[in-house]
């Protein structure tokens, strides 16, 4: 029997936590049964990099490529969870020890899976990709990237280089995922963003299915 499908989007809810300086995520309710409309309509407002999210080149490039740019195959296939235990930054040298091949899709499970799992505060030391790393990734080609917390870049440190050099290298970014229901090792992934037409990035629904190890192909 295939393992079961794990939601590994995060909920969007009002109150969630954003990348300070972002708009917050807010819920409005135009029309509602409740009050004798004819029907309930919400109104949302977020930003494109809250939550569940992709990346696209034009987020940091400024000829870079929107949205529908990206390839639908990009998100969906075998991908490849593996666990890091640096709980500071995703380095090149603990990289150097997984076998990263081209074409990969890799979802970096960090300390950070439990930290969005509930409405609250944002945390600036989260673990994110240090910039040696970036560049051996870069080097590798990988496909798509995808990470635990809403940024591949720190907080305290240069993110926008970090960003900068996947990006140039034509990865995919995916930030903002909730790991914490997979093991490492290889998983099956569905993530489609949303066709937002020119924009830096989209709002994604990601689910996954844990693999058997045997099955190594990406």
């Amino acid at each position: 029997m295939p393992a079961p499908w794990i939601d590994i989007s995060r909920p969007v809810q009002p109150g969630m936590a954003v990348w300070p300086g972002d708009p917050a995520t807010r819920f409005e309710r135009v029309q509602d049964l409740a009050k004798g409309d004819a029907c309930t309509v919400t109104r949302l407002s977020m930003c494109v990099h809250a939550a569940t999210h992709l990346d696209a080149p034009s987020h940091f490039l400024p000829d870079g490529k929107d949205m529908t740019a990206m390839p639908i195959e990009t998100g969906i296939g075998r991908a490849r969870v593996i666990g890091i235990e640096n709980a500071k930054a995703v380095t090149a040298a603990e990289l150097a020890g997984h076998g990263v091949r081209k074409g990969e899709r890799l979802l970096f499970q960090t300390a950070n899976s439990q930290r969005l799992a509930a409405p609250g505060p944002f945390a600036e030391d989260f673990v994110s990709i240090a910039e040696d790393a970036a560049r051996y990734l870069a080097e590798k080609r990988v496909r798509l990237i995808g990470v635990d917390y809403l940024s591949v870049g720190g907080f305290h440190d240069d993110g926008a280089a970090t960003h900068r050099i996947l990006l140039e290298a034509g990865i995919w970014l995916l930030e903002g995922l909730d790991l914490s229901g997979l093991s490492p090792g290889p998983v099956e992934l569905v993530c489609l963003p949303l066709r937002l037409v020119g924009t830096e990035g989209a709002p994604a629904r990601a689910v996954a299915r844990q693999l058997a190890r045997r099955d190594r192909r990406a």
